[in-house]
This record gives structure tokens, sequence and C-alpha cells, in this order.
């Protein structure tokens, strides 16, 4: 028995030094097999097993668990329960309502959100998640698309609603505020309805003919090249993008901190639908404070959260203090972590299981970094390749579009070589597109990438892999330039400058000059307090660590910079408006090779560039 013991732990050192991440990657293995199971299980359920009778489940099994906490209150499971079939019978009575109609909501993060699209989901209703920062034309465009007919709004976003309430009568649509009065013709109010409501079990038949390929949500993606589409996100999806916090090996137990928006996919799936799940309590906030972060985890007891763009940053920015390590914080779920401020955060903040993904709202693949590797989305592996079909093919940058071959197939990149990122649309892998938007939903469609007849989805990111499976974002389509032949990574270019002391954070992007082709490298910047811009020192930077092709020429300098609501940065203003300093107020520099310093770009310098007598 003794030597079968030590045999054992023999093998078993053997193939952790031959296979380093063999027991993480089989643990990742068991645990999308496991994901894969349920919902194959649930999707052959008559009627369909959907989140919303997986909550039901919960509130049987533990109905004086906490749910959700939010500020200085505790809603249990079974208290959620009553007050989404208050909001459901109310909404039937007085809305209207028919199992397979759309409601759109316009609110913060508050339990109101979550109550109400619980009792949405009970009568067979979808939800379209609008992002309540939006406004006029963007707001009505995002509500119009999703074909709802009523549309629910927090108190106090009662003015938004009424700048875009004329086009909403003329199209019939019902407006309900939540308070208890409303005076503006047009409008009326449901918080008083929902009081007077019974909190009776609403009847399953309501939703009887609900399946996996009927719409729960519409999400919208974030728009920054143009208006929102509105993605849709079936039964299936959501189920999909709940299991996340299982694969990851978040347990029922477990506390998840939600501070990022509801109306997106990483607080809405990941965080409210992951939570469900696994039977877990939810801590919402109703906005990212990162003076507040760390308070809130130890007021709640938190044990995962989630991060998005730069909030894990902002974090890392914030003033030190003795109780950076004071807390019980285990996971932190989400995307878009540099390496610098992986390691930052991991040395400051103690050791927190950063488990790092991709993937998209309307995607048909995500990744997941199991193994934690810094700066990786994922690994390589041939299970999870099988189960989800992809690949990494080489990519045009000057057409944007994938390189084919003589046969008129994509070519597959070798490893260390950024390539473009498609996934097989099949029945397991499906993607439903955007509501009321054939045009943008057969735009993220590949035909015969591999062979006749195939098709997939062109996720319109680059990825590149290392010598050991790993995976690592390399940039969005669009957010490369090519400049004096090469192709120029502004994710990278970003990592440099910011790794300069000076420099707080930057958005690089590539911008067009008169009898140049492509597009030259520029930078907007904000500085770190108490620092000036340094034209030598950056200089001396920017030449050590970038080659000449992709330094940035021209540096613009503001307060802040401009993000979208998950904290990506904005860059189609910024490359509209070029380096003309007639039509910038900011601070222009610009990068002058026979000085070996920035210096301020006149109006003098601009001309003789137009003029083509500054040599580029």
């Amino acid at each position: 028995m003794f030597w079968y013991f030590v045999s054992a732990v023999l093998l078993l050192f053997a193939l952790r030094y031959r296979y380093p991440y063999f027991i993480k990657e089989a643990n990742y293995i068991c645990r999308v097999a496991l994901a894969g199971y349920r919902m194959t299980k649930y999707i052959k359920s008559k009627p369909f097993y959907t989140l919303v009778d997986r909550f039901l489940d919960s509130v049987q099994k533990n109905p004086h668990k906490a749910f959700i906490r939010f500020q200085d209150k505790t809603y249990s499971y079974e208290q959620s329960d009553k007050q989404s079939n208050k909001i459901a019978r109310s909404l039937l009575k007085h809305a209207d309502l028919h199992e397979g109609d759309t409601v759109a909501l316009l609110l913060g993060n508050e339990p109101m959100f979550l109550w109400i699209w619980l009792a949405l989901a009970k009568i067979g209703c979808s939800a379209a998640l609008l992002n309540h920062n939006i406004r006029s034309k963007s707001l009505l465009h995002c509500f119009t698309c999703c074909g709802a007919n009523v549309l629910i709004a927090a108190a106090e976003l009662q003015d938004a609603v009424e700048e875009v309430l004329p086009a909403l009568r003329e199209q019939g649509i019902s407006v309900y505020i939540l308070t208890d009065h409303v005076t503006t013709e047009g409008m009326k109010s449901l918080t008083d309805k929902i009081e007077l409501a019974s909190d009776e079990p609403v009847p399953a038949d309501l939703r009887a003919n609900i399946s996996f390929s009927s719409p729960a949500a519409y999400i919208y993606t974030s728009g920054t090249t143009g208006l929102p589409k509105a993605a849709v996100i079936t039964h299936r999806r959501l189920w999909a993008i709940a299991f996340f916090q299982s694969i990851c090996g978040v347990k029922s137990d477990d506390v998840v901190y939600v501070c990022l928006p509801l109306y997106h996919s990483a607080g809405f799936g990941v965080g409210f639908g992951g939570a469900i799940d696994r039977g877990a309590t939810v801590v919402l906030r109703s906005k990212f404070s990162s003076s507040q972060f760390w308070d809130d985890c130890r007021k709640y007891n938190v044990t995962v959260i989630q991060y998005i763009g730069e909030t894990m940053r902002y974090l890392c920015n914030t003033p030190k203090r003795v109780s950076d390590q004071v807390h019980n914080v285990r996971m932190a779920i989400g995307n878009g972590i540099r390496p610098e401020v992986w390691r930052t955060f991991i040395s400051r903040f103690g050791h927190v299981d950063i488990k790092e993904f991709y993937g998209s709202t309307e995607g048909t693949l995500g990744f997941l970094n199991y193994a934690g590797k810094i700066g990786a989305v994922g690994r390589m592996n041939s299970f999870h390749k099988k189960m989800f079909p992809y690949s990494l093919v080489k990519f045009d940058h000057e057409q944007e579009e994938p390189v084919r071959n003589a046969n008129g197939f994509c070519i597959e990149v070798g490893k260390g070589e950024a390539g473009l990122l498609v996934s097989q649309i099949t029945q397991k892998t499906q993607f439903s597109g955007y509501a009321r938007d054939p045009k943008q939903t057969e735009k993220k469609k590949l035909y015969n990438v591999f062979e006749k007849g195939d098709v997939y989805f062109n996720s319109g990111d680059l990825f590149r892999t290392d010598h050991e499976n790993f995976i690592y974002f390399q940039d969005r389509v669009g957010d490369t330039f090519r400049w004096k032949g090469e192709n120029v990574s502004t994710n990278e270019v970003s990592d440099i400058l910011t790794m300069a002391t000076s420099i707080e954070e930057a958005n690089v992007y590539g911008v067009t000059v008169p009898g140049y082709e492509g597009r030259i490298g520029m930078a907007t910047i904000t500085l770190n307090n108490d620092h000036q811009f340094e034209c030598d020192g950056i200089f001396s930077h920017v030449t050590t660590y970038l080659p000449s092709y992709a330094r940035p020429r021209f540096i613009r300098i503001q307060d802040r910079l401009a993000v979208t609501c998950t904290f990506k940065q904005l860059k189609g203003k910024l490359v509209e408006e070029g380096f003309n300093p007639a039509a910038i107020t900011d601070p222009l520099f610009i990068l002058d090779e026979m000085v070996k310093s920035y210096r301020p770009l006149t109006h003098d310098i601009y001309q003789s560039i137009l003029d083509g007598h500054f040599r580029l």
C-alpha cells in the first residue's frame, strides 16, 4: 500500500513537472463539461428550465438567505420572490403584457432592476436593458430597435424620458415611472400600483411557451463606433453567461460584489445571473467607487469581486492604506487588466485569484485564464476547441478583412503571430445577432472560412498565442494602425507610455496626414498629480522602448480621458479632431528627431507638415 502511495505521489510530481498546468486544466475541463451537461439537461426538460426556475428553486431551498444587499438593506430570496410577484401582477393588470412582449428598462443599479427582470421572466416577457446615461436620439434609437411596447424608468430619469416622450406617444408606447404620482401627460406611476398588488406566486403557465431560443434580454453594445446595437440574449445564451461563475469556482456561500452597470452583460449576466445559478448573495452598488470599494468589501464580507476596463488601475491609484490587505476577497472576475496593474494589485491587496477572461456580449466563444498566467486571457486546449471550434486567422489591416489563400479560404496564423479570432456558428454555438438589424447581424458572419459552406462569427478582435499555448488579447480591429508598412498595436504603445512616471493614462490611435499613406501614431494622455509633461524624458522613454514606426508623433494632454460606461476608451472623436492646433485647445506636442525631444506643436509646424517640409 505504501509503495502505491509513493508511486502516486511521484506520478503527480512527474505530471506537474512535465505538464505544469495539468491539474488546473483538468479542473477547468471538468467544470466546462459539467456546465455543458447542465445546459443539455435544461434544454431537454419540459418545460424548458430557465434561470428564473433556478431562482425559484433557491427560494424553496433557502428562503431566508440574503439575495441582495444594497446600501443598508438586505433582501432575502423569499422577499425578492414576493416583490417580483407583486411587480409581475401589477404589470399584467395595468400594462396588459403578454408572453413574448418586450419591456424596456431605464434604471440604474438598484434592487428594483433585478426584481423587474425576474417579474418579466415569470410572465414570459423579455427586458431591453437601456443605458441610463444616453439621451435624446440615442435613447430613442435604443428603445425603438428592441421592439418594446412598454418603458419603465426610474423617477430620477423622468426628465430624460420627457425629452423623447412625444415620439414614444406617437408609437403608442406605455410609459411607467417608478414613483407614486406622476402629473406629466403620457406617463403613469408604477410604485403605487406595485404596492397594492398581491405577492402570491405567478402561474408558470404564463411562460409555458418560452424556449431556450426565446429572448430573455436585449443588451446593447457600447456603440463606440456608432449607434448601439441590441444584442439578442436568448435564454440559452443567458444560461451560458450565468454558468461562468461556476466555471471560475464560485460557490453558494460566496458574496458577489456587483458595482458594474446592470445594463451590460458583465454586471447583469455574469454578476446577477451567475449569483442566481450559484444561489449566492449579491452586494449591489449604484456605481463603481474606487474610494469606497474596499470599505464595501469589508462591510459586506465580500468574497468575489468583478472588474472591467480600467477599474483595477483606479483601485491601484488610490492612496495606500494600512487596511489594504484586510478583506476576505478571494477571487476577482473580469477582463481588461494589464500585466503591470495585475502585479501591482496582487502586491498591494494580497493574494486574490484573478480570473481574467475574454468574451463579448453577442459572441459565441469565451476564454478563461484558469492557470493565472499574468497577461493572458486563456489557454488553448483541444477539449475547449472541440466544444467551441475557433481559430486565429491572418488579417489584412488595410482591407480590414481576413487574408484568403488561392482557394479562397482563410489562413491560420502561427504561434506568436497576431490573428483575427473567428468562431464557428453551429447548433451548439449559436449567434442570435442584433434585434431588428439584419445588416449588422450579417456583417458579423464570415462564410467559407476553412471549407465551403461553413459559417464563422467574426469577433473583430486580434489575439496571439505563445509557446505554452496561452492566449493574449492584442487589439480590436480598428484599434491598430498601419504606419510605414508596419502594424502598430495601440494597446502595446499605451502600455509603454503609462510606464513613464509622469503619465497616468494614455489613449493611443492613428491619425491621417495629408500626403502620407496609412495613419501615424498619436496619444492623448493625462498626467499624474504634481507632474508636468517632460519633453526630453518622454522622448527618451518612447525611443528606448518603441520602434520608430510605433512612437507617438503627436501627444495631446487632457485633464481626463473620455471613456464609455464600461471604461473603454473613446477614440472616434479624437481621431476626427486629429492634430490641428487651430481646432484643439488642449496642449499639443510633436516628436522632433532633430532636437531629440517633444516640442509644442505650433501653427507654423502644423503648416510645415501639411506642406511636406517637416519630416515625419
